[in-house]
């Protein structure tokens, strides 16, 4: 239940490899059967909603369009088994795409919808998941990035303002951890996609082309003045701290919610995505939803807080599908009329769509919201290709439970020692890549 590049579910680094052998089909144009009918198949991630919310999204679908049957399939370890089926024919007709997934292999598993151009009048975030012009999928909504959190809390450590940078950040969760019962911070290390979050937040820095001119063209990233040594950088001091849940090897998505909502956990970085279920969590447990607050990155550039804005999961059609017209029905009925997006929180995949309640805590805190240009034309790969010369999985979670365990004392090194292990990875990478 994350993005692409923004939101980024585990396991992106071992999905990868799975998916680049299965690059031997090519898309067909957009056309051929347009009949809207027969039966698709949906693949979601929401396996908390598929048959409740998504029963009524069918019987809505359905009746406009009284032809076709959705069923859905619903995948708890989306990124790991979607790369398993895509080495096939058969993943669905309709599925979100694979962080694992570079643009420059988009044409291969999915159905081009239209050029970018043309589809921006329409809906946003298109250039993520667009490759030489052509756009191949429809956000199913549309994230900020924060650290949502339980301002009861928060209060309780006698935490008032918010925290503008990292270190007030960390003297914050220490107030938590000295005045109150609850833990800091919760990095459900275990799931391991939750920790892909900390990626997301590049828009914190206040730069639209942050990426473009740093992370490619960089070989220090982990760098103390630069994202990923920041936010890396932060993430390491929590757990050193002992700031986090004792033992990260036990932690449960699932479960988290009920303790960020009960009070038990303080913090935890997420896509604002997160917002309504850590809300629905609050009000089960007993509590006001208004207890789930969402604060900025704590990170200021000249005073203010930044925020990334980005698309969730695209909905894309498989190249494959015998449906596709229907399968397209569906991706446009899902952005347009199912009221997803604005439902969960998120912001509309529409141009003119509304702009979700959950987030008026950004909009008393000042925050600005950026949202990063796409790489130029030639280069849409570039971070992907480094990403994988380096086999450092800036999109997923290895690297970072590798962090956690370094800074838990379970395995050697100390920050600087990795962080320097990194930046050569990543040297070393982009000198290959720029050889090759």
């Amino acid at each position: 239940m994350a993005t692409r590049r923004v939101l980024i579910a585990g396991a992106a680094l071992g999905a990868g490899a799975l998916v680049l052998s299965g690059c031997a089909g090519g898309g067909t144009p957009s056309g051929g059967d347009d009949e809207i009918a027969g039966t698709i198949t949906v693949i979601t991630q929401r396996t908390d909603i598929v048959d409740t919310v998504f029963q009524d999204y069918k019987a809505q679908f359905e009746e406009e369009y009284p032809e076709v049957t959705v069923e859905f399939e619903a995948i708890t370890d989306y990124e790991g088994e979607i790369a398993v089926r895509m080495n096939t024919d058969d993943y669905g007709d309709v599925l979100l795409i694979p962080n694992s997934v570079n643009q420059a292999q988009l044409p291969h598993f999915f159905e081009p919808l239209g050029t970018v151009d043309e589809l921006s009048s329409t809906y946003r975030f298109l250039s993520e998941e667009a490759y030489e012009g052509q756009a191949y999928g429809i956000s199913i909504t549309g994230n900020t990035q924060g650290l949502v959190y339980n301002k009861d809390v928060w209060a309780d450590a006698g935490v008032t303002e918010l925290p503008t940078t990292p270190d007030e950040f960390l003297a914050d969760l220490q107030a938590i951890a000295d005045k109150t019962d609850a833990i800091p911070y919760y990095t459900n290390y275990a799931d391991g996609w939750p920790l892909s979050q900390w990626d997301g937040n590049r828009g914190a820095m206040g730069d639209p082309d942050y990426a473009n001119e740093h992370i490619a063209y960089s070989d220090t990233p982990w760098a103390d003045d630069e994202w990923h040594g920041i936010s890396d950088g932060l993430l390491f001091d929590i757990v050193a701290n002992g700031l986090s849940e004792r033992d990260p090897l036990t932690t449960n998505w699932e479960q988290s919610k009920n303790l960020l909502g009960s009070g038990q956990v303080g913090t935890m970085l997420l896509g604002s995505w997160a917002i309504t279920q850590m809300q629905d969590a609050a009000e089960a447990a007993g509590s006001s939803r208004d207890v789930i607050g969402y604060m900025p990155f704590p990170y200021q550039v000249d005073g203010t807080f930044y925020a990334q804005v980005g698309g969730d999961y695209k909905n894309a059609i498989n190249v494959h599908s015998e449906n596709k017209a229907a399968a397209r029905a569906w991706i446009e009925w899902f952005a347009e009329e199912s009221g997803y997006a604005f439902d969960q929180g998120g912001l509309s995949p529409l141009v003119d769509g509304p702009t979700p309640e959950v987030l008026g805590d950004f909009d008393a805190a000042g925050v600005e919201y950026v949202e990063l240009t796409p790489a130029p034309a030639g280069a849409e790969s570039l971070e992907n290709d480094i990403v994988s010369a380096s086999e450092i999985d800036l999109y997923g979670a290895v690297y970072r439970q590798e962090l956690v365990d370094i800074a838990r004392g379970a395995a050697d090194g100390t920050k600087e020692s990795y962080f320097a292990e990194l930046n050569q990875r990543w040297a070393d990478a982009r000198a290959k890549v720029d050889a090759g």
